[in-house]
């Protein structure tokens, strides 16, 4: 494994990884319980999580590892999981947005009746990073990563069309939520510095990594064995934006090499309409009416 950069001591940190029960969820989580952080693992199933616990366990018996349900395509589950983390942690170091799903077959939509890509992959990180600003706010130096992909080439957005009501196409949906990770990233980090919160936001994506993300992607799938790199090189990123000492708020990791694709974690540049500060604010405007979820920035 490439590291390129310092992952510190996180004895004391408390940290959120969504999705953490396989791929590079898991793989951060491994990295973090490996330097001391007590990892709360957010995953929708617990039989799952549980099994992924056991894994980091073999190698490290004293990882300091939480097991808490979060289901991102429920607001009730999210409510819950924010509700449950906050009666039992009075801080938040770093919350690692990474959970999502990858051009579903079909429009499914989720408990709450959004498109299950949209309403997944974005509005339930919205949601839940709302539910815990108070934390958040309250702990130096936290940071939030938001994990996005070179899919967000794909998106375009259409604050008419978030839930694609005009037609679904699996791949432009989730260049859609893609798109919407970055645009959400960056928006906040505008937020803490406006309201002059000592918290940042930053980006990450893992390039082409072997995960059971692919599952629906036919041919990209096939190529997983030849092309992909592994979970912990695509986990590299989103570790480096969560704990290395020269990150700041509002950047953008992802691999060196392959135009994106492998290689070690370095700073990167995301497309011109992620950085749409227009599209930004009007999705963040849609996604608090959607989820019902307003940011309280008061301290």
């Amino acid at each position: 494994m490439e590291l390129n950069f310092e992952i510190p001591n996180l004895t004391g940190k408390i940290t959120i990884v969504t999705g953490a029960n396989s791929g590079i969820g898991l793989e951060t989580a491994r990295a973090f319980a490996a330097h001391g952080a007590t990892v709360v693992m957010a995953c929708r199933n617990l039989e799952k999580a549980q099994s992924a616990a056991s894994e980091i366990r073999n190698t490290n018996p004293k990882a300091k590892l939480d097991l808490l349900e979060l289901d991102l395509a429920s607001l009730e589950s999210v409510r819950k999981f924010a509700d449950d983390f906050s009666a039992k942690y009075d801080r938040l170091d770093i919350l690692a947005n990474n959970a999502g799903v990858m051009a579903l077959p079909e429009h499914y939509k989720t408990a709450d009746g959004f498109e299950m890509q949209f309403g997944t992959n974005h509005l339930g990180h919205f949601a839940l990073t709302g539910f815990l600003l108070p934390l958040i706010k309250k702990t130096a130096a936290a940071r939030v990563i938001t994990v996005a992909s070179m899919a967000h080439n794909m998106g375009k957005f259409d604050q008419d069309n978030l839930n694609a009501e005009k037609g679904y196409k699996k791949s432009s949906v989730y260049g859609l939520t893609k798109l919407s990770n970055l645009l959400f990233a960056y928006e906040l980090q505008r937020k803490f510095e406006n309201h002059n919160i000592d918290s940042i936001a930053v980006a990450a994506h893992p390039g082409w990594t072997a995960t059971n993300l692919q599952q629906y992607m036919g041919v990209a799938n096939f190529l997983n064995r030849f092309i992909a790199q592994t979970p912990p090189m695509g986990a590299l990123p989103t570790i480096r934006a969560a704990v290395a000492s020269n990150v700041n708020g509002g950047e953008y990791y992802g691999p060196k090499n392959w135009g994106g694709w492998r290689g070690p974690a370095v700073k990167v540049q995301s497309n011109a309409s992620s950085h749409n500060e227009t599209d930004a604010a009007a999705l963040w405007v849609a996604s608090e009416k959607l989820t019902g979820v307003n940011f309280n920035w008061e301290t």
